[in-house]
């Protein structure tokens, strides 16, 4: 029986890519029933997602950090900003 995954916008990028290579391992060994590996599919394209959004806040949080002058204080960064 496939877990369910914790609701998905709370993951770090960590947690999903573990998620999604289980799904992976699952759909992979061909043993599901057609409607629960369309389930785990359409997980893992969420999950896929997900992931490809975490690196893009990383990505630009970078960006910012290193278009700071050396004397500016570090904040935190805001994605919705």
């Amino acid at each position: 029986m496939a877990r369910k995954p914790a609701e998905k916008s709370e993951l770090d990028f960590e947690t999903a890519l573990t998620q999604l290579e289980n799904i992976v391992v699952r759909l992979e060994s061909g043993e599901l029933p057609l409607e629960e590996a369309l389930k785990e599919f359409e997980d893992g394209i969420k999950l896929a997602q997900l992931g490809q959004q975490r690196l893009q806040q990383a990505e630009q949080r970078i960006r910012i950090l290193l278009q700071k002058s050396d004397d500016a204080p570090l904040s935190d960064y805001q994605p919705n900003e």
